[in-house]
């Protein structure tokens, strides 16, 4: 098999893994979801708001993370991307999540860019989503809760 061949399939079983996150993640089978993950893989969340963990490491963490996922959203990932690399191993995607908060009854429309390592059996060895965490908090947030003035932001002078 050609250097190439090998890379091509690499990155298309890369690319299948992160699809099937998505598909898994959407139908909260949180059970299957952890086993695309190698055993100590990590999942990081550069802009988690406070209270969510940055950093999630290993497959007892990330079942454990994501356990309340399927009580908190009902979401499908729309739209699905994939930007090409040189390293058939890592995917970007890019995509939306659609759907609802459980707890609010609120839509849920968010927009997310994910860069995903893959090892040699494509287990996702390295997951940093990037993802807007007030779009969830807004979405969490019951109707009955008036906004805090404090909380504002202002740009400029």
């Amino acid at each position: 098999m050609t250097a190439e061949k090998d890379d091509a399939g690499r990155r298309a079983a890369a690319q299948h893994t992160v699809a099937e996150h998505l598909r898994l993640t959407a139908a909260g089978r949180t059970d299957e979801w952890v086993m695309l993950f190698a055993p100590d893989a990590v999942l990081e969340f550069p802009f988690a708001p406070v209270g969510v963990p940055r950093r999630v490491t290993g497959r007892d963490a990330l079942f454990a993370h994501m356990s309340g996922f399927p009580e908190t959203f009902d979401v499908e990932f729309v739209d699905l991307v994939f930007h090409e690399t040189v390293d058939p191993s890592l995917v970007i995607a890019e995509f939306r999540s659609t759907g609802t908060a459980r707890p609010t009854g609120k839509p849920y429309e968010q927009t997310c860019i994910s860069v995903v390592r893959t090892d040699d059996d494509a287990l996702i060895t390295h997951y940093l989503d990037y993802w807007n965490p007030l779009v969830a908090i807004e979405a969490l947030t019951p109707h009955d809760v008036p906004s805090d003035p404090d909380l504002s932001v202002t740009f400029g002078g």
